[in-house]
């Protein structure tokens, strides 16, 4: 059973999603203080936090500062009704792995949880050095080597390219890869992402064993056979 340490002020919605988690199945701890979420995070020890932003003593960002001092790789999920992007992207830079604007849905929450679980999940790439088909790519490096080119690639493409291997023959949804490396799942990163999808394609094109295959409205699932 996963543990969601779930920080909410506002006590009618905490008492809908709290309940609503219970019934699929998480084991909750609800705190609606913000200076007291740290001291739940410890004692609770969760596999992954859902934070309000605005919060009474302490807000969601210091909270998931402090949070991970302790932890640098528990998942967390960011909850708000603020819109701007400048809230997005400091939310990411602190460390969340999720950004959930309100008002939302239940089932866009539990999907959202179970995604950044599943991530979190995912053996770490133990080597610098990874064969991809008869490609050799250097995540240090960021370096490609294969039909016939030793190409340099771009941060973002290394990043991406390193998220799709690690995934491998597992969808990877657009949206968690647009939040993830871009910081927000707008149309113009989307439409970024086609870009950069293109360009990893063609970087592999010598060797057909090596498919980044498009699931249709949904992301990519990077197969090597």
């Amino acid at each position: 059973m996963s543990k969601i340490l779930y920080v909410e002020d506002e006590i009618f919605l905490a008492r809908i999603v709290n309940d609503t988690l219970q019934s699929r199945g998480f084991e909750v701890a609800m705190e609606h203080d913000g200076g007291m979420a740290l001291q739940r995070f410890e004692q609770f020890k969760p596999d992954v936090c859902v934070l309000d932003i605005m919060l009474p003593n302490k807000d969601g960002f210091t909270i998931a500062d402090e949070i991970r001092e302790k932890d640098s790789d528990i998942p967390i999920i960011f909850l708000t009704a603020k819109s701007e992007v400048k809230d997005v992207v400091n939310g990411f830079k602190i460390g969340g792995n999720d950004y959930i604007r309100k008002p939302f849905s239940m089932e866009e929450l539990i999907v959202r949880i179970e995604n950044v679980l599943k991530q979190n999940n995912t053996p770490e790439i133990a080597s610098d050095e990874l064969t991809m088909g008869s490609y050799q790519f250097n995540i240090r490096r960021q370096q490609l080597i294969g039909g016939g080119d030793d190409r340099k690639l771009s941060y973002r493409e290394s990043e991406l390219l390193k998220l799709l291997y690690e995934n491998r023959d597992k969808i990877v949804e657009r949206r968690d890869i647009l939040n993830l490396l871009w910081g927000s799942d707008s149309f113009f990163n989307s439409r970024n992402l086609d870009v950069y999808i293109t360009k990893l394609r063609n970087y592999f094109k010598q060797d057909p064993s090596i498919e980044i295959i498009t699931i249709k409205g949904i992301g990519y699932r990077f197969v090597v056979s």
